[in-house]
């Protein structure tokens, strides 16, 4: 490995560490929809592994058709500016949509929960289920949020990736640009989900039981603030 290459390996482990370190759309997602839906830790990692290599999947194969219609890294890296700020407002209108949705099962569900023999116990009314003696069945096994946010970080460009890609298959060394565009990859990934571990663990440790019924509006609320964050911080 040439001097160039050498320098190249070390920024791109650099950049796609930052990246990912200091974009809070990264992880903060995963760890508050984790929490709020129930998930295990296996389960938020599986979903954390599959949109972070959506996420650089779909920048790799742009910068690869943009290569090969000839196009440099300014073209690239505009349409990567557009699906940046398509991804942020779509972050925002999940996050939203998800925050008023958990707001108001919140709301629905103090209506009903008291408590028998030391166990909470649910009696809902009117079109409400009537639960007993068991967990009240919920959205929380559905694939809905998964599914939002899969497509959105298969919109989200990974915008450092693209000079760092670009560079090498410039000077013709292919091989150079297929190994940055690997490295960088794993190392974004990996990084997501040592965060996400990081963080989901994290969680399970403070004493947030209180604002058990709140958690839905409150994991909303955050993925929507990462994206008010990209919007107004250039994140």
């Amino acid at each position: 490995m040439d001097a160039f290459s050498t320098s190249l390996a070390v920024t791109i482990l650099s950049v796609a560490f930052l990246h990912t370190l200091l974009g809070p759309d990264h992880w903060l997602p995963f760890v508050a929809l984790g929490r709020a839906r129930g998930w295990s830790l296996r389960r938020t990692l599986l979903v954390t592994a599959g949109c972070g290599l959506a996420h650089v999947a779909s920048s790799i194969g742009l910068a690869a058709l943009a290569l090969a219609l000839g196009w440099g890294a300014t073209e690239v890296a505009g349409i990567e500016s557009v699906r940046g700020d398509l991804a942020a407002w779509l972050l925002i209108g999940f996050g939203a949509a998800y925050a008023l949705w958990g707001l108001r099962r919140a709301l629905r569900a103090r209506r009903g929960v008291h408590r028998h023999g030391g166990l909470f116990h649910s009696h809902h009314h009117g079109e409400l289920p009537h639960s007993h003696g068991g967990d009240e069945p919920t959205p929380a096994t559905r694939s809905g949020a998964v599914w939002a946010l899969l497509i959105i970080f298969v919109l989200g460009p990974c915008e450092p990736m693209i000079p760092l890609l670009v560079a090498p298959a410039g000077r013709g060394d292919w091989g150079t640009a297929a190994v940055s565009a690997l490295l960088f990859s794993v190392v974004t990934v990996v990084t997501m989900l040592v965060l996400v571990a990081v963080g989901s663990l994290g969680i399970e440790r403070l004493p947030l039981r209180p604002l058990e019924r709140w958690s839905h509006a409150i994991a909303g609320t955050a993925v929507g603030l990462c994206g008010v964050a990209i919007v107004a911080l250039g994140w």
